[in-house]
């Protein structure tokens, strides 16, 4: 069966969740083999063995760790060389899609961003795209090369199937050209509690409606394990983190279930979470957009539905 590679998607030597959603994947193509760039690699080979990988690649090479992006293009073109893989795939945030596109010219191979589903066909891997701010579908597929995939957060289920990796150390060449930008410090992100926004399955974001409070939309938040967004209008208006923007311009998520609080639906911020499994809005004004697009919506006034809801959630876990 034809290797599948995956690019490990990880921090601090913690596995990010989308890693194994893209395992899954490619256990649907061909035969799961994960690429581990830098250290810390020993204390995760069960997990990833135990979600698919058969196989992981680990590369410790100082030249590849303490640069940008493009050495890691590098070291997976060197990859898709030795292995002739049947895809690559990539965590579709910043970072990954940088690489897919550098990797995409170093290998002359097709490129497809942003899938929020991969098959297998006939020819090769299928993908599903949700384009022009979710208004379209796209199924697409790669005629080139290796296809070479970028995958959203929460594009697929993670499968458990307790397999245990081998694990193969890598040797790599880098050039001068991929080491033109060094890392000169980095420092952990605060940890605030709540899981990444761009992975969370559960998402509750405030708006423009709760007049700079996020009290009720964080309590509400906290009730469900869900990370929290805002729209523009609440970052411009220094409410809450631009880090936290939900939109064109900001973030991209895709969770299973999307709560917009006090948000009116403008087109900027659905092409930021109309790809969410379920919607649900509620706002004042019976005639905001974002009603358009929700499975469910509640009239009302966000700061006396929130509370009942996250004391009814509260009440449910007991």
């Amino acid at each position: 069966m034809t290797e599948v590679l995956v690019l490990v998607d990880h921090a601090a030597g913690e596995v990010r969740k989308t890693t194994a959603e893209m395992l899954a994947i490619a256990g649907r193509l061909g035969e799961p083999s994960a690429v581990w760039i830098g250290e810390g690699a020993q204390a995760s080979t069960e997990l990833l063995g135990r979600y698919g990988a058969q196989k992981i690649y680990v590369v410790e090479n100082p030249d590849v760790t303490s640069h940008l992006v493009a050495p890691q293009a590098e070291v997976l073109a060197q990859l898709v060389e030795k292995t002739s893989p049947a895809a690559v795939l990539i965590s579709s945030n910043p970072a990954g899609k940088e690489i897919a596109a550098r990797l995409s010219i170093k290998t002359e191979s097709g490129l497809i961003t942003d899938a929020v589903d991969v098959q297998a066909g006939e020819n090769g891997p299928r993908t599903t795209q949700s384009v022009f701010a979710g208004s379209y579908s796209v199924t697409a597929s790669v005629t080139k090369g290796t296809p070479i995939i970028t995958v959203k957060p929460n594009s697929a289920d993670p499968e458990q199937v307790g397999a245990a990796g081998a694990v193969e150390l890598v040797e790599v060449t880098v050039s001068d050209t991929a080491k033109g930008a060094k890392i000169t410090a980095s420092e952990p992100k605060q940890s605030t509690g709540r899981p990444e926004l761009t992975e969370a399955a559960i998402v509750v974001s405030g708006g423009r409606g709760t007049g700079g409070d996020f009290s009720p939309v964080e309590a509400f938040a906290d009730s469900l394990g869900a990370a929290v967004g805002a729209s523009r209008a609440a970052v411009d208006a220094g409410w809450y983190p631009h880090t936290s923007q939900v939109g064109q311009t900001g973030k991209q998520v895709s969770p299973q279930l999307y709560v917009a609080c006090g948000i009116s639906g403008a087109i900027q911020h659905r092409a930021g979470m109309q790809t969410s499994k379920t919607i649900v809005a509620i706002n004042k004004d019976e005639e905001a957009p974002i009603f358009e697009l929700v499975d469910f919506g509640v009239v009302g006034d966000l700061f006396q539905v929130l509370p009942q809801a996250t004391e009814a959630v509260r009440a449910r876990k007991g």
